[in-house]
């Protein structure tokens, strides 16, 4: 029997595959500290309490891990996801238990910011009309339609929200020759600046740009972030892309925005409920640009993920701090130790 017991749901509505079989890559360092991952197949909350009450760590993985469920726990040192946002585990249950939720906020960066650009690029060049003018017979009616457009070269782009992906996306758009402002109260002026934007408020950025790239996280806070008030600003020339989440935008809104004219166009790797419904206007708009959640998805990305979460569980459960905590306030309450880097000769999980 193993030292340690680690669950993971098996998940119901991810809408992203994992990737590989088995859990070779979690296992990568759990192994190192004699721990074993339990899959927990459970058709209630009830069900995955009991299954889950005795775990020493949990991975989030689709499946919402609750105020319910948290509470049950009796041994749990560390809930860890393997994905940027922390929407689908109750923080603030966790924080008042004092068990450390962690996140991998830097592992697919590239990946998702090299999508943004794709999404802009396309949405403002019209690239799924232009393909869908050629399939159908409209091939005259390309050149008229794009000759109503300004070149790329000039425009603004402003980015609602200014952490990791949006930095990458404004160093991949500035030899694009855009302007590029931002709107981020928690980031300071320099680190904007520092990457050719120029900081300013939200308004701002919504009256001013040619392209809004949104970039929250799914936080409480910013649950609807943009409403139909904050589309109404946006120029009527204007395109939104949303690479972040999907719960950030009132997408009633969005919709109406679209349809009125409010704005001209958006490209959309996430909507509020995924899959979207069947009947979902954003569907059957073609000036819309819609890809199924997959802005991180690559080769290394799950890959990757993965050994993050099985480091993070390690590291908690040899008695160390997490590297990256959503709920830092709790390491202090624990009996955790401040993590040291370990090195290339001590290996992952040694004491």
């Amino acid at each position: 029997m193993a030292r340690y017991k680690v669950g993971v749901q098996k998940p119901t509505n991810v809408t992203y595959a994992l990737g590989g079989g088995g859990y070779e890559y979690e296992m990568e360092y759990l192994s190192a500290i004699d721990a074993e991952i339990v899959e927990i197949d459970a058709a209630s909350e009830g069900e995955f309490i009991e299954q889950a009450r005795d775990c020493d760590a949990l991975i989030a993985r689709g499946n919402p891990i609750t105020a319910s469920i948290i509470d049950s726990l009796d041994n749990c040192r560390i809930i860890a996801l393997g994905s940027v946002g922390a929407d689908t585990v109750d923080v603030a249950a966790a924080t008042a238990k004092n068990i450390p939720v962690t996140n991998v906020p830097d592992t697919f960066i590239e990946e998702v910011a090299d999508h943004t650009m794709m999404l802009l690029l396309a949405t403002f060049r019209r690239l799924t009309l232009m393909d869908t003018m050629v399939r159908t017979g409209r091939y005259a009616e390309g050149r008229p339609y794009l000759n109503q457009f300004p070149r790329l070269y000039g425009q603004t782009l402003g980015f609602v929200s200014f952490g990791h992906v949006a930095r990458a996306t404004a160093i991949r758009a500035q030899p694009f020759g855009l302007r590029m402002i931002a709107f981020d109260p928690y980031i300071e002026e320099l680190m904007m600046t520092s990457y050719g934007v120029e900081p300013v408020s939200l308004n701002e950025v919504l009256e001013r740009s040619d392209i809004v790239s949104m970039h929250a996280p799914s936080t409480s806070e910013v649950h609807h972030m943009l409403s139909e008030e904050h589309f109404r600003r946006m120029k009527p020339t204007a395109l939104f892309i949303n690479n972040g989440r999907g719960p950030t935008v009132d997408e009633a809104a969005l919709i109406k925005a679209l349809q009125e004219g409010w704005i001209a166009g958006a490209g959309l790797d996430v909507t509020e409920k995924e899959p979207p419904d069947a009947d979902n206007a954003l569907l059957g708009m073609d000036n819309v640009i819609l890809t199924p959640h997959v802005a991180s998805a690559s080769s290394r990305m799950s890959p990757e993920a993965r050994r993050r979460v099985g480091q993070e569980i390690s590291l908690a459960l040899s008695g160390r701090w997490p590297r990256t905590c959503v709920n830092p306030s709790v390491l202090a309450k624990t009996d955790l130790a401040r993590w040291q880097p370990y090195s290339m000769e001590r290996g992952p999980g040694s004491g």
